[in-house]
This record gives C-alpha cells, structure tokens and sequence, in this order.
C-alpha cells in the first residue's frame, strides 16, 4: 500500500483559481502593483479550443495603459472594425467601431491562447506573481464564516494555501463558487453552440459575419488561414440533429454559407463538432468574507457579441484597482470586496439584459422560424443610420463602464521574458 502524499502548505496575499482571461490579469495586475499572488489553473496549457477570441477595444486600451499593447498586436490576429449580419440572404451592417475614442477602432480576433500566454509570461517577470500549472481546486478553508484559504490537488500532491484573498475566476461551472455556496440566478438561454473550423480560401469573404436562416445560424470567425465556426440551434435539439446524420448537418451549413460547400468535408465526424451548451446567469452576491468571484465565475454570458472576455478583464481591473493597496497594507475588509461588486454589477446586468433581449427577440425568433424572415424592424434602422451603428459598437466595444489601470506601479513594465509563442496549429 502506498505512502499517502503529504499536503504542502504555502502562503499568498491573494490566491486566485483559474487562469483565464480574469485571473490572469488579475494576477498580473497585482503583482504589478507588489502584491504576492498566486494563480493556480488545472490545465496543463492554455491550448483549448473554441474560447472566447475576441478582444475588445476596451481590452486593447488596457493593454495600452499597462505598455504592452504593441507587442500583443505582434501576434497574429485579424482586425475587425465593423460586423454585419446576414438575415434571409441580406447584409445587415449594425456595429461599428472606427469612431470609438480609444487607441485601437477595431475588435482583435486572436487564439485565446495567444493571449492568455502573452498575460502568464508578462505577469512572470513580476518577483511577486507565481502560476502553478495543473493544479486543480477541491475545496476552500473557512475559519469563523472566513475564507481563509483554498485546497488543490498538483502533480506534487495535495496543497492548501493560504491568503488574505481567494478570488474565483474559474469559470461559468466554478468548483470555488459553488464551495462557498453561493446563489446563483439562471436567466435562460434558448440556444446552444456547435463549433467547428474549416479551410479558408483567398477568393472567401474579408470579414467576419454571422449569417441566420430558418431555424439555424452560423458565425463565421476569421482566423486567417481557417473560418472558426460556430453553429447556432436550439437549446436541447443536439440529439436530434445527430440523429439526422452528418450529411444533413453539412447541407444545413452549406444553404448558410454557399461559399464554403466544397470543404465541408473536414468535417470528418462528429467528434469534430463539440458543443458549447449556452447559459447566462449570475450571482445574486458576488463575495464572501474573504472570497470574490469574478468574470464567469460571477456572471456567465452569452457568446452574444463575444463580450464575455472583455468583461471578464473589466472585473479584474476593477479587482486590482480596488483591492491592491489593502491587500499590500495587510488590511482587506469585507467592504472592500462588496465595492467591486457595487461598481461591476450594474454594467454587468446592463450588459446581460441586452443579451436576454437580443436572445428572445432575434435569436429565438431565427431558431424558431420555418421559413425564411427579414431582419427585425430595429436591425434594420441601425443599418441605415450610421449614428446608431456607432452607438452599437461604442457598447460593444467599450461596455457600459470602461475601466482603466489605476493600481500603483512597483513594478511600472514588465520586460517580455520569452519571444512572443508561435501561433498554434
């Protein structure tokens, strides 16, 4: 019988579960500013498909306060600067982001794990940033109704660290979140997402689009050698599909997007079409004593307009701006947690009410339809009026409240400590 592993103990200022888009410029942030913190992600890489790809001007502007937005651009991406709509076989132009007031006018359609990569090496030339890779949370550590801690399981074995801060940014299914018991509020989505990738050839479209047809759309992302796809059906109606076979799924893609018939079978089968199931819900609080969840982790959205990311990284400066001078002081308060939910939670139901709206009024309405329809009456007055276009993509692209870096810099730039990684395949 073998010898049980022993638990390792270590000590943080704030700990943060997950290393996505949230907790890593949490992370980053913080240690910015000189606070220890340790973030600890249970994969092994960043490299998982079909992610979250856009980032948004918002983001970028970000990236500009903190120094490092040009070397970000350095690594492959696309540059969108407007998004159209296809409904019944008609271009419906309804955002547009070159007028913004922001450094870049454009969303950056790049790899999540380019970016996410790009965060991890930035964040380690900072002395008080650690991230430890395959290292999964199991449970937290509470003393007198506190959050103390949290527990993980790493290839080393067992660990329990503890911290002023547990910050939850592990995701829509957050282990944190639900170990510290918190109420969450399902707001209904009437959608699911099948994604897959195809070849993109030089004669095909120069933009990404979303194109909607009765009972089905597709959004089509542009990757620059390959489309990332995503197929848009109704909630729950997967098996169905599946069980009309894939050369019925493929002529369904083929009347969206006659461009791409002809390669349509490298959709080889359907373990090449994984499926994102759609929520969006939040929490009813976002914060115990001592705990503060996050990004996902605190309000799941819909792929709708891909702002998920973007106010993911919103919460964490948010997070970093409000919270670094106490964590560094040793004095956080309860209160202080509470503030950065008081100045995240309008924005972020704002932002999911739109969602909702968008979701029963076009979407359900697409998924539902029988035969062809026209675009909306409300789509079709933002394609005419150029104002409001721009209006459109001011929220998309900038959100309802903007956040910028306003933590202290010890550290004021963090040199690159490795060349930019490659794109992968």
């Amino acid at each position: 019988m073998g010898e049980r592993a022993r638990t390792s103990v270590e000590s943080a200022r704030c700990v943060i579960a997950g290393g996505g888009p949230a907790g890593l410029m949490l992370g980053l942030l913080l240690a910015r500013a000189g606070v220890d913190a340790l973030v600890l992600e249970k994969h092994a890489d960043f490299l998982r498909d079909f992610r979250g790809d856009t980032i948004h001007p918002s983001t970028l502007e970000v990236m500009h306060e903190l120094g490092m937005l040009d070397d970000l651009l350095a690594l492959p991406h696309q540059k969108v600067a407007r998004i159209s709509g296809y409904i019944g076989g008609r271009p419906i132009p309804f955002a547009d982001f070159s007028r913004l007031p922001t450094r870049c006018r454009y969303v950056a359609f790049m790899p999540q794990w380019d970016f996410l990569r790009f965060l991890a090496e930035r964040a380690a030339a900072y002395p008080t940033f650690r991230l430890r890779m395959r290292s999964e949370v199991t449970g937290l550590i509470e003393t007198g109704g506190r959050i103390v801690g949290l527990r993980a399981v790493t290839p080393a074995g067992p660990l329990e660290v503890r911290a002023d801060l547990v910050v939850a940014a592990d995701g829509r299914d957050s282990r944190v979140r639900a170990a510290a018991g918190l109420a969450v509020e399902d707001l209904g989505a009437p959608m699911d997402v099948v994604w897959f990738r195809l070849s993109r050839a030089p004669d095909d479209p120069a933009e990404t689009m979303g194109r909607f047809g009765a009972g089905h759309a597709l959004v089509l992302i542009d990757r620059g050698h390959y489309w990332q796809c995503g197929y848009v059906i109704p909630k729950g109606t997967l098996a169905a599909i599946q069980a009309g076979g894939l050369a019925a799924f493929r002529a369904r893609v083929a009347r969206l997007a006659p461009f791409v018939a002809g390669r349509l079978d490298e959709i080889r089968d359907w373990s090449d079409l994984p499926v994102l199931g759609v929520r969006v819900d939040r929490l009813a609080r976002w914060w115990r004593p001592g705990l503060l969840c996050i990004g996902d982790a605190a309000h799941a959205m819909s792929p709708i307009a891909g702002v998920g990311i973007n106010l993911a990284i919103q919460d964490a400066v948010a997070a970093a701006n409000r919270l670094a001078r106490p964590l560094a002081e040793g004095r956080l308060a309860p209160d202080d947690l509470g503030r950065v939910e008081r100045r995240r939670r309008l924005p972020t139901r704002l932002t999911q009410r739109l969602q909702v709206l968008i979701q029963r009024r076009v979407i359900a309405r697409v998924l539902g339809a029988e035969a062809e329809i026209a675009a909306p009456l409300p789509l079709r007055v933002i394609a005419r009026v150029p104002l409001l276009r721009r209006l459109v993509g001011r929220l998309i692209g900038m959100g309802l409240r903007p956040e910028h870096v306003r933590t202290p810099a010890v550290h004021p730039l963090a040199p690159a400590s490795a060349p930019p990684p490659p794109r992968a395949a």
